[in-house]
């Protein structure tokens, strides 16, 4: 009895280490692998950079309160510009570092060690990740300013990474982005939520970023500017809406962040804001009808004053386009091109056409992108005809700019930034100035005091009001 006692002590003891790995498995969360595919990550950070650049959610994104496209019902504090209480420029970092910087950088790691790949997919699936990752950095970029870049993804080798002078990393994007361009010679990544495989449209949407980063240079480095841009334009950038780089919702199950964050919540927290409403009624613009609801009757559009607290029932509600769970994000247009190619044209840039040409032609593309009519109508007015619209050709281009980027609060507030048009208004409850920038995360202050004071210093203040490289006028 013994020996058969003995054997099976012994049974039981073979038997259990030969089922570790069985065991083991239990441990494992199918729901969170250890090993994620370079498509599902290049996926996800695509994602999240649209919805960091969509999302209407007030701890994230407060670009179209900044671009003063939208006005505040019940909570006036972000229209009046106190961006910290949220933390709002420590979640917009964040997101953009850890979700769309990293997860693209690991995608790109994943897909340069498959041995499995052709040279020219996995050359064309690198190029992809690095266009959306120096979209990425732009955006942080022109938003912060000096940020960490040479080190800002290196964690374990920088705990405490240094930050880069702005104008540098933009030098070198546009040398990354020339290489990106002429590695897209083979097939993408499967799961491609924006231009579903298209490569050509993928070299269209690089050109276009790259006229966008020459554009931003005109007033800082003009030469260069020059170069950028011409170059750009002679691979060829958007030429029509169907170009646009768009990121298509299903719906309900993936819907556009603007329905989630509205409808789905039920919240009532925005009204067109005055600013915008009260110059598209000067000029008589048919997009009002397009951009806001007509919920107070008979075509009467009135928004609410900006930075104050209004009451939701007694101005124009968001138009229901935007508010479908499917309606598209974009993160660049063939109306942003238009603006962008008008004003290197008035600068005398060899763009093949004139400012003229390409003014009208930004416009006809806003209008066809939202499904206005009346084109030829609008373009004839006087206060928007090229000839005889008010101002000098900044004022000229920026106001048709902005209103054209409408629902697109960053460029919208970019536009105002670098062309000083339109006229923003001061904040009704406490009329601080518009701010240029955001200031950098309580994080950095706290934990990276050193090259944070280095780069406030650098760039002449971590304040709101402080003016990015690009912004001279």
């Amino acid at each position: 009895m013994k020996k058969i006692g003995a054997y099976l002590i012994l049974l039981v003891i073979v038997i259990s280490c030969t089922s570790d790995d069985r065991y083991e498995s239990y441990n494992k969360d199918p729901k969170r692998p250890t090993i994620v595919e370079a498509d599902l990550l290049f996926n996800s950070a695509t994602k999240t950079l649209v919805e960091r650049m969509t999302t209407p959610n007030i701890n994230v994104n407060i670009f179209r309160l900044m671009a003063q496209q939208w006005a505040t019902t019940t909570y006036p504090n972000e229209s009046n510009y106190f961006l910290t209480g949220r933390t709002i420029p420590q979640n917009f970092w964040s997101g953009m570092y850890q979700n769309v910087l990293l997860d693209l950088t690991s995608a790109q790691e994943i897909v340069s060690k498959d041995d499995n790949l052709r040279s020219d997919k996995k050359t064309t699936q690198v190029a992809q990740a690095e266009i959306l990752m120096i979209y990425a950095w732009q955006i942080l970029v022109d938003t912060f300013g000096d940020i960490p870049y040479s080190e800002g993804l290196k964690a374990t080798e920088f705990p405490l990474p240094k930050y880069d002078d702005a104008a540098s990393i933009y030098v070198d994007l546009i040398t990354r982005l020339d290489v990106a361009i002429a590695n897209l010679n083979g097939a993408g990544f499967e799961t491609d939520n924006l231009y579903f495989g298209d490569i050509g449209l993928w070299r269209k949407f690089a050109t276009s970023l790259k006229l966008r980063l020459g554009i931003r240079l005109i007033d800082a480095n003009s030469s260069l500017a020059q170069n950028v841009v011409e170059s750009a334009y002679n691979l060829g950038v958007f030429d029509s809406n169907a170009d646009n780089a768009q990121f298509k919702f299903l719906g309900i199950s993936n819907p556009n962040p603007i329905w989630r964050d509205v409808v789905q919540s039920g919240r009532q927290d925005f009204v067109a804001a005055n600013t915008m409403v009260d110059l598209m009624n000067d000029l008589n613009d048919p997009r009002l009808a397009v951009f806001f609801e007509d919920n107070l009757g008979a075509e009467t559009y009135v928004g609410g004053i900006y930075g104050a607290i209004n009451t939701y029932v007694n101005f124009s509600h968001l138009g229901t386009l935007i508010l479908e769970p499917t309606y598209p994000a974009c993160l660049i247009d063939y109306a942003e091109v238009s603006f962008n190619l008008a004003q290197a044209a008035q600068l005398g840039f060899a763009v093949g056409g004139s400012a003229e040409d390409y003014y009208n032609q930004g416009i006809t593309a806003s209008f066809e992108y939202w499904g206005v009519t009346n084109i030829s109508d609008y373009l004839a007015n006087p206060d928007v005809a090229w000839a005889t619209a008010q101002g000098d050709w900044r004022e000229k281009i920026g106001k048709q700019f902005w209103l054209a980027m409408y629902n697109r609060g960053f460029e919208g507030w970019t536009v105002w930034r670098q062309m000083d048009s339109p006229t923003l208004n001061p904040p009704e409850l406490t009329e601080r100035p518009v701010p240029t920038r955001y200031t950098y995360p309580v994080n950095e202050q706290n934990l990276n005091v050193q090259n944070w004071s280095a780069a406030s210093a650098a760039i002449g203040g971590d304040s709101q009001t402080t003016k990015l490289f690009w912004d001279t006028q």
